[in-house]
């Protein structure tokens, strides 16, 4: 994605559509590849290969590939929306349902509402994003009823709740990493900002996957469809849909980025029930009906103010 001032509007569509479309896809094969690779290994693959390659693509087209000032930036936004935003996702794949977990990320713009400092006092005064929070918040505890009224009859913390726990960090991971980028714009070119920030999210898995002694695995009793689902994320999840959403971040407003929940989810649950063989209840329906209006009465709140402005 070129780094153009006033970008097209062809570009815009484009990027749009790849974090709506191939973004809700990866939950699917995120759960794919753990057929195959641990949760920290797969991290590091993914991230490491997808950023060197757009580095080499970047290099090859003579663009400087130099991080300069922005490295340190570059890290912390890698370690934020990669390390902790997608590997919790991948670690939770392993105890519940890609489409479960799908439904849980659409509340990620209510987590925009309540970190977006600079915008606290317009959010807080505003009763459609306050019953919009709400709301989402009703839709979380719907999808996890099930699970939460067991835990209370349990001894100990179930593995569900866990998860739970974790995809809340998950959301404000990466939501802090999403304003701070969208507050700090990089001076390199957008390709090799991306680059940089998949290759320091990969590093983080690789820290900790080592030490976990995920690459003594055997190679050869790796499934087809695992190495395929790991090529997929690579290529068309982390080159493709993540350098557009950093792109994104950059030419539009953030809240406006975020409603990549609104789809993201109905395509996880689609291709989780069709071709993972998951099955959905009523109560991951109602808190996915439940959660997206919130969503929606957050952006009305947020439409209807840029009209008073203009």
């Amino acid at each position: 994605m070129a780094n153009a001032t006033t970008p097209t509007r062809l570009k815009v569509y484009l990027a749009f559509a790849a974090i709506y479309i191939i973004w809700g896809s990866t939950y699917f094969f995120i759960r794919e590849a753990l057929d195959g690779f641990p949760p920290f290994m797969l991290g590091a693959l993914r991230f490491l290969v997808a950023g060197g390659l757009m580095l080499a693509w970047c290099a090859a087209r003579g663009v400087s590939i130099r991080p300069k000032g922005d490295l340190r930036n570059v890290a912390l936004i890698g370690f934020l929306l990669l390390f902790v935003g997608n590997g919790v996702v991948v670690w939770t794949e392993q105890t519940i349902p890609s489409s479960v977990v799908a439904i849980m990320i659409a509340s990620a713009p209510l987590w925009f509402v309540l970190l977006d400092r600079p915008n606290w006092r317009a959010n807080f005064r505003s009763a459609s994003t306050m019953l919009g929070v709400l709301a989402g918040f009703i839709g979380v505890v719907l999808l996890f009823s099930e699970k939460i009224a067991d835990q209370f009859a349990a001894t100990g913390l179930s593995p569900e709740m866990t998860a739970l726990g974790l995809l809340i960090i998950c959301e404000i991971g990466w939501t802090s990493g999403s304003l701070f980028a969208k507050a700090h714009p990089p001076s390199i070119p957008a390709p090799v900002n991306t680059a940089w920030q998949m290759l320091a999210g990969g590093t983080c898995f690789l820290l900790v996957s080592v030490p976990r002694g995920e690459w003594s695995l055997d190679w050869s009793g790796i499934p087809a469809h695992a190495c395929f689902a790991l090529i997929y994320l690579a290529l068309i999840g982390s080159i493709l849909a993540y350098s557009s959403y950093v792109w994104l971040l950059r030419v539009r407003p953030a809240i406006q980025v975020s409603t990549y929940a609104y789809v993201n989810p109905v395509v996880a649950v689609l291709m989780g029930v069709y071709l993972g063989n998951e099955r959905i209840g009523w109560r991951e329906l109602a808190g996915l009906a439940v959660i997206l209006g919130g969503v929606l009465l957050i952006n009305l709140a947020k439409y209807r103010e840029k009209r008073r402005e203009a």
